[in-house]
């Protein structure tokens, strides 16, 4: 079907979003030719030219600001999912934290939320004795409530973001596997994916994009499901 819902962000906005997200998602690696082709594609079918490489790099603070604008709502909206990209697979390291504090700080928001993450953050490196990933235990459901509630309060008006986050999060919880971003390995989600302190915020918000693409875009969504 034809999208004729109007986007919320311009062009600009949107690729800088996802430099934004592709920073978080890479704070602890890089990217192969492979994983950049893989982007070509994602760019191609988001509506941009070949010619747009910059979104294959990064993006410090004062690129951010200045892609995104100076938008309150915007800016938070941009830091909710820059959170659940940094905590999809239950893990907070101290490299995604001060990249997340850097962002706020140059966007000139406060989000009081976003310190009840601190008590989460560990070593992304530490494994058990036998080798595996070692996942920190699940913190207390009232020291998280607050960016809970402050995720769950995202609203999606944007088709491209939407169809952004459909993609980024599993349509399922699956057993253990890796998930990866651009063909980069973002995540590993063990048995039980619900050790994120946020799944439900993740799925939350992978409905509520869904909803509007089908709702509000009258888009056909089979390809996400």
């Amino acid at each position: 079907m034809v999208n004729v819902t109007q986007a919320h962000y311009t062009n600009v906005q949107i690729a800088t979003w996802l430099r934004g997200l592709l920073t978080i998602a890479w704070a602890d690696g890089d990217y192969t030719d492979t994983e950049q082709q893989f982007i070509t594609d994602l760019v191609r079918e988001m509506g941009f030219k070949d010619t747009d490489t910059v979104l294959f790099k990064t993006i410090t603070p004062e690129e951010l600001v200045e892609g995104l604008g100076r938008e309150k709502a915007t800016a938070e909206n941009f830091l909710r999912t820059a959170v659940l990209v940094a905590i999809a697979d239950g893990l907070y390291s101290p490299t995604e934290s001060q990249l997340l504090q850097e962002y706020s700080k140059a966007l000139g928001i406060k989000i009081k939320a976003l310190e009840s993450l601190e008590h989460t953050l560990c070593d992304p490196n530490a494994t058990n004795p036998d080798g595996s990933p070692r996942y920190q235990d699940h913190p207390h459901p009232d020291l998280l409530h607050p960016i809970k509630d402050w995720l769950d309060e995202m609203p999606i008006h944007d088709p491209r973001l939407a169809r952004f986050i459909c993609k980024l999060v599993p349509p399922q919880c699956p057993f253990e596997r890796d998930v990866t971003l651009f063909g980069h390995k973002l995540v590993h989600i063990p048995p039980l994916c619900k050790l994120n302190p946020l799944y439900e915020q993740l799925v939350s918000l992978r409905f509520r994009s869904l909803s509007y693409l089908a709702d509000e875009c009258k888009e056909d969504i089979s390809e996400y499901i």
